[in-house]
């Protein structure tokens, strides 16, 4: 069974895209089209900008998620998941992929995120740290016993967690960490605490825009960031999505979980590599691969 994965933050590039752009005349469309939602030319950012320019949070966003939905398109009748998931932001990418949110619904509710997210940001001085080397059970228990707001955020592949939370919280625990045995526990260069408690004033921004968004009956099951289960009911997809920006992204929980359901080749579709790395490394039995197109 083929598993389709989309990338979240952190996989954007200069020039991303811009293959597609001059190569096929349906992702020159959905590219220009994007640009009249959005209000401002993102090809422009994504195609010839600088680094910096693409790194803000309300480019990075819509600029990953476009190139992920249109390189879906373009693959024409290739285009075949079983199953879908996305890391963060890469769930909005997977629910265009098997028809719950059309493209300009899927890019608006993206867009809303990206700015709601800038904006927790800004109210409160938070970050993120990547630890390497210790179990789930030995992050999460210090981030217990660690004073002030710090949690488990991204459970990326065994071994690869990242914590979210305020900056004195965060390098308290990373210290602690690294007493613990951690081979690393590193602060993240992001300006905020994504998938922590302080996130909430962008979730409560956010469901709003999902609620009022029309959900239909997807294709084939995604696993969500939240549940790790295959759920394939749209008023249950919408409520899962609205509790995303709060709750830890458990990545490896649900490629183990598509795997046991049958999912034996995982391609990604987006920019990068990143996903088949982390899958790799929580399933060697299983194939990772990029479109061909």
């Amino acid at each position: 069974m083929n598993a389709y994965i989309f990338p979240g933050q952190g996989a954007q590039f200069v020039g991303m895209g811009l293959d597609l752009y001059e190569k096929y005349p349906v992702a020159k469309e959905m590219f220009e089209k994007a640009n009249e939602i959005l209000g401002f030319k993102i090809t422009d950012i994504m195609f010839n900008g600088t680094k910096e320019g693409l790194q803000q949070t309300k480019v990075t966003q819509p600029a990953i998620f476009l190139h992920s939905v249109i390189l879906g398109k373009v693959m024409g009748d290739s285009f075949k998941p079983d199953m879908v998931a996305g890391h963060s932001l890469g769930e909005f990418s997977a629910l265009v992929a098997n028809g719950t949110l059309n493209f300009e619904d899927g890019l608006k509710l993206v867009s809303k995120r990206a700015l709601a997210m800038q904006k927790a940001c800004e109210m409160q001085s938070s970050t993120m740290a990547a630890v390497l080397g210790l179990d789930d059970a030995v992050v999460e228990k210090i981030c217990e016993e660690t004073e002030g707001v710090v949690v488990a955020a991204n459970y990326n592949c065994p071994g690869q967690l990242v914590i979210s939370g305020e900056v004195e919280a965060i390098n308290t625990a990373c210290e602690k960490l690294k007493e613990a045995g951690a081979r690393r526990a590193l602060v993240l260069p992001v300006g905020g605490a994504f998938h922590s408690p302080l996130m909430e004033p962008a979730r409560e921004e956010l469901a709003s825009a999902i609620e009022n968004t029309v959900f239909a009956e997807p294709s084939c099951p995604v696993y969500q960031n939240v549940t790790t289960t295959p759920v394939k009911d749209s008023s249950e997809i919408k409520k899962n999505l609205m509790l995303q920006l709060t709750a830890p992204v458990k990545w490896t929980q649900s490629v183990k979980n598509m795997v046991a359901d049958g999912a034996t080749v995982f391609t990604e579709i987006g920019p990068g590599k990143v996903l088949q790395g982390l899958v790799r490394k929580i399933d060697s039995s299983v194939e990772t691969q990029q479109p061909a197109l």
